[in-house]
């Protein structure tokens, strides 16, 4: 799965923050998160396709949160205030 952000930097933020949680099912998913460019780029192999579908849909509600907080309180957002006050 590869996940376009902003820049690189965001990118491995988001990579950082999804990393520190292990998958809860250790010996039957295993994730690999890199970051290419602007991309943050996401490999799972998983036992079964339940599994799969689980994992992806979990990494994918994480992705969102980090995005949005990104975007709420990263670096544009600290611009936004400057300029605004």
């Amino acid at each position: 799965i590869r996940v376009p952000f902003a820049n690189s930097k965001h990118a491995t933020i988001a990579m950082q923050v999804i990393d520190v949680d292990a998958e809860l099912q250790r010996a039957a998913v295993k994730r690999t998160l890199t970051v290419d460019g602007n991309d943050l780029v996401a490999s799972f192999a998983t036992s079964t396709v339940r599994l799969a579908r689980l994992t992806t849909n979990g990494f994918l509600e994480n992705v969102d949160l980090v995005a949005r907080t990104i975007s709420e309180f990263g670096e544009d957002s600290e611009r936004k205030q400057v300029i605004s006050t």
